[in-house]
């Protein structure tokens, strides 16, 4: 489901137990917090038990479901108890999976605790690689499905292990051996444990108001923003570019882009080939940040931020942007906005974006000061394309004229994109817009 996702919610059966299952047929839906796609089986049988009902959560490595190979189902208890950390394929349910080594320093937590708790995998891992003991992670009070333990439960009893009463005889130490663990955490770590510490008022409704509960994206893009400010000092620069020719180029040539290609040629295409331009230019707007080293991104890989009918925002992902030509940049951009509105899109075609551009023009608005996509340092808001008069300069001399103008809003993180750099971009996503030639032929 991809590299970062640690969880999954089951959001519909689409078999039955005692369903058939044909290989590669459709067999689950599941929402994470990238994107709602469906799962195809990974074999062909007969399915005979389900794990995870409907909005139950599934950690990495849980087995959601069981198919039976052979018609029979008296191996199936066996395969669910031996097998914890194996994909939810029919063949592999016959497959043991190996127990977890653990080195002599490293104290293996059991995946049910004494109260019959259970621990997934990934909390385990954790657990074992901090130094928390199967008595501490027993103590921890879980948020999960039926009082289970997650990875947030876990993060957040690292941020204040140092802090907190003392729960069991392990924990109860000096005040600065009590701390050490903490100075293991990661950074990335630890920001995002002091992020969800964060209190947030309690607002009470007033008479006649209407009370609506977010919905499962609404929730992740609140937490996703919320984060990104949280970790990112964001400065924002302005810079106001002419496009008159970019308006009558296009304008000049989309009805034969039409009938050759059969799709629309809009303007994103064309400001996006100008940001590639400009990444090139200026390769330490293409990083990221984890901890206090800086990731230099080798792909340019721009992200655009699509709204979707329900309301809520995606952001596909143009992989290689810089090895595509105009065509091949507008056949990706209307690809990727048809699959978001259709609810299509796959979890690779939200992945690795390494640059991030957001339309606020197509609202009406003539600029905005975006939030950075984490875990990228910039994002660009390209604002409405507005007639304006202004002054043009000739070897006649100056006169005022009707132009075609729109601001580029740049949005960046100040802990690894100075000023400088923040405007200079800016600016040369500017100055190849302005440059665009009217005799382009595509």
């Amino acid at each position: 489901m991809g590299e970062s996702v640690t969880e999954a919610t089951i959001t519909n059966w689409l078999k039955n137990v005692g369903d058939s299952v044909a290989m590669d047929e459709p067999l689950v839906e599941v929402a994470t917090d990238k994107v709602d796609n469906e799962l195809p089986s990974e074999g062909a049988g007969v399915l005979i038990k389900i794990l995870f009902e409907k909005d139950q959560v599934a950690q990495v490595g849980d087995v959601i479901a069981i198919l039976s190979t052979d018609g029979g189902s008296s191996a199936a208890p066996a395969a669910k108890e031996e097998a914890p950390i194996v994909a939810s394929s029919a063949t592999q349910t016959t497959t043991v999976a190996a127990p977890i080594s653990t080195s002599s320093e490293t104290i293996a937590i059991p995946k049910n605790g004494t109260s019959g708790k259970f621990f997934s995998p990934l909390v385990r891992n954790i657990a074992e690689k901090e130094g928390i003991t199967a008595s501490e992670l027993e103590a921890i009070s879980g948020t999960g499905q039926d009082g289970r333990v997650t990875k947030k439960d876990v993060i957040s009893y690292l941020a204040n292990r140092g802090t907190a009463p003392a729960t069991t005889p392990a924990a109860s130490t000096t005040p600065a051996a009590a701390a050490t663990p903490v100075a293991a955490v990661t950074p990335a770590v630890a920001s995002s444990a002091s992020f969800m510490n964060i209190k947030e008022p309690i607002v009470l409704p007033n008479p006649g108001d209407e009370i609506m509960e977010m919905d499962r994206m609404r929730k992740l893009i609140a937490d996703h923003m919320v984060m990104s400010v949280h970790v990112s000092p964001h400065v924002t620069s302005y810079v106001e570019a002419d496009v008159t020719n970019i308006v009558k180029w296009r304008e000049k040539i989309k009805n034969t882009f039409k009938q050759r290609e059969g799709q629309n040629i809009t303007y994103t295409p064309i400001l996006i080939e100008a940001i590639v331009k400009a990444i090139k230019d200026f390769p330490m707007i293409n990083v990221s940040v984890s901890g206090t080293t800086i990731i230099k991104r080798k792909d340019i890989n721009i992200g655009m931020a699509t709204a979707l009918p329900s309301g809520n925002l995606i952001v596909p992902v143009i992989k290689n942007a810089d090895q595509l030509n105009l065509v091949g940049i507008t056949k990706a951009v209307n690809g990727l906005a048809d699959s978001a509105r259709n609810n299509k899109l796959k979890p690779e075609d939200i992945q690795g974006g390494t640059y991030t551009v957001t339309n606020v023009g197509s609202f009406g608005n003539v600029m905005g000061t975006p939030i950075i996509n984490q875990p990228q340092v910039a994002i660009l808001a390209l604002g409405a394309i507005r007639k304006v008069p202004a002054v043009i300069e000739t070897p006649e001399g100056d006169f005022i004229g009707i132009r075609h103008k729109m601001f580029l809003s740049h949005s960046y993180d100040h802990r690894v994109v100075d000023g400088a750099l923040g405007g200079q971009f800016v600016r040369r996503v500017a100055d190849y817009l302005e440059s665009f030639d009217p005799n382009t032929t595509i």
